[in-house]
């Protein structure tokens, strides 16, 4: 952007010079290729690898040919030294130079550039406005060109330093799977064990304490299998705005028009309860609704959470929603001491369920 602008102040003062436009044409046109040529440059410093500190010569050949072509030609059809070094300068600045090496190049560029100006200012001060706002602009992009850069450069480490730190949060959390998983499954297994090495001692001499071990044992096995099972769910569990954000957009994907008014703290309503639900719910739109819209809607009332789902219906599909998906929709929602309302009429099916906030509180 900075070189463009330039490029058109230097390009709007050799037409302002020259009625003919030849010498604007010149400044101008070449200057786009010029800018076109920095593009490899800004390539290059974007993917620069920290392991190889440096400049590569050989692939900088061709931008350096045009920049040095583009001076040369600009700077003498305008007659300014300063326009003639532009190009080659500001190359040079975009290069990847090593650390504590490019501020140095920096300040050279902005001296010999300043320099530049004043020597051009010498030669010829019959009309000096007209080259006054592009002479100032060029001594100065250096500067602006080193601290775009150096912005890039932050954004990047912003940009590594996120998916470190998603790295990091994501083995912080197999490590914590890991620990509660070994944790479960070791004090069970410890008991279970000591259960059994129990029975065997006892049932040649008292086979009814034995037996009893052996239940014990059993009941250590089904505590051990449900505690894995829960362990399992909990970190399975979506946020139920993610939840939502899902079914909108499977229902969207199916072809139907999606009106959603989703509370802004779904994410606080009993997700283990009515994720389900949701997932068991929009399955059965898509199944047998046969209609073109849909309702999804979740808000808090008094203390109880309400989820609704809705969809107009075809002829001949209104029977088919009474399948066993509803039925454990029931049954999953009597467990938590909620309630499921299912409303039909000629146009629409609507299935309308209420858990407990103590829930969502709980969780």
């Amino acid at each position: 952007m900075f070189e463009v602008a330039l490029v058109a102040a230097w390009a709007l003062m050799a037409f302002a010079t020259d009625r003919g436009g030849f010498s604007g044409l010149i400044v101008g046109g070449g200057g786009l290729l010029w800018c076109a040529s920095t593009i490899p440059l800004l390539g290059d410093y974007r993917h620069r690898l920290d392991a190889e500190p440096g400049v590569r010569w050989l692939r900088l050949v061709g931008p350096f040919l045009v920049a040095v072509g583009y001076g040369v030609a600009a700077g003498a059809v305008v007659g300014s030294w300063q326009l003639a070094l532009l190009p080659i300068i500001q190359s040079l600045v975009l290069l990847n130079w090593q650390r504590g090496v490019r501020y140095k190049v920096v300040i050279a560029a902005t001296i010999v550039l300043a320099v530049v100006a004043v020597a051009d200012s010498t030669l010829d001060a019959s009309d000096p406005i007209p080259v006054l706002v592009p002479a100032a602009y060029t001594v100065f992009l250096p500067v602006m060109t080193v601290t775009s850069l150096w912005w890039w450069d932050v954004l990047i480490t912003l940009d590594r330093a996120r998916a470190s730190e998603a790295r990091l949060a994501a083995t912080q959390e197999r490590l914590r799977v890991a620990t509660d998983v070994h944790d479960l499954q070791g004090h069970h297994l410890q008991v279970i064990a000591l259960q059994l090495e129990l029975a065997e001692r006892l049932l040649p001499t008292d086979g009814d304490a034995a037996l009893e071990q052996l239940r014990a044992a059993r009941v250590s096995v089904d505590e051990a299998r449900q505690g894995t099972r829960d362990l399992a769910t909990r970190f399975r569990s979506v946020p139920l705005g993610d939840e939502l954000a899902n079914a909108r957009d499977l229902l969207t994907a199916a072809g139907l028009e999606v009106e959603a008014a989703i509370d802004a703290d779904a994410d606080a309503a009993p997700a283990s309860a009515l994720g389900p639900v949701i997932r068991e719910t929009t399955t059965n739109v898509l199944r047998h609704g046969g209609g073109r819209r849909a309702r999804l809607v979740l808000t808090r009332i008094a203390d109880a959470w309400r989820y609704e789902i809705a969809n107009d219906v075809t002829s001949g599909s209104e029977d088919e929603h009474d399948g066993s998906g509803l039925h454990g929709v029931r049954r999953r929602i009597q467990e938590v001491d909620g309630t499921l309302e299912v409303r039909r009429d000629a146009e629409e099916f609507v299935v309308i369920v209420t858990v407990p906030v103590r829930l969502g509180q709980v969780r």
